[in-house]
């Protein structure tokens, strides 16, 4: 039950912080290009390979940091590091085929899901 507890923390702190940086990102540089989003993907990239490095380290770290940080709080930041980092996990265990179709397969098919998620929300 105490994994839930730092799961709900973290996606809690990670929810207000992506809307805050998307926020401050926006209104600094416009949003003709979703600059907000582009960073708080890319940094949740650095967040997640860091944490997950760290932890994989450090055997000595409590398992509940696990909980807070990369699945809570990059959970609810960003879903696109997590992506990445299986996308890295692959690659980094030779499985450079896996790695590219999960990676090619995941950006087209994932557009054409919101266009048909969009197209859908239109017809209703």
């Amino acid at each position: 039950m105490q994994r839930y507890f730092f799961i709900a923390i973290g996606g809690a702190l990670g929810s207000i912080t992506r809307y805050w940086v998307g926020s401050e990102v926006a209104d600094r540089m416009g949003t003709k290009f979703p600059y907000g989003t582009f960073f708080i993907n890319i940094s949740a990239c650095v967040i997640i390979g860091f944490s997950l490095t760290l932890l994989a380290k450090r055997a000595e770290l409590s398992p509940a940091w696990r909980f807070l940080v990369p699945v809570g709080f990059v959970g609810a930041y960003s879903t696109f590091s997590t992506y990445e980092w299986e996308t890295l996990s692959s690659i980094r265990t030779g499985a450079f085929f896996i790695a590219a179709l999960y990676a090619v397969s995941s950006l087209l098919l994932g557009l054409v899901a919101v266009w048909f998620g969009s197209l859908i929300a239109e017809i209703i």
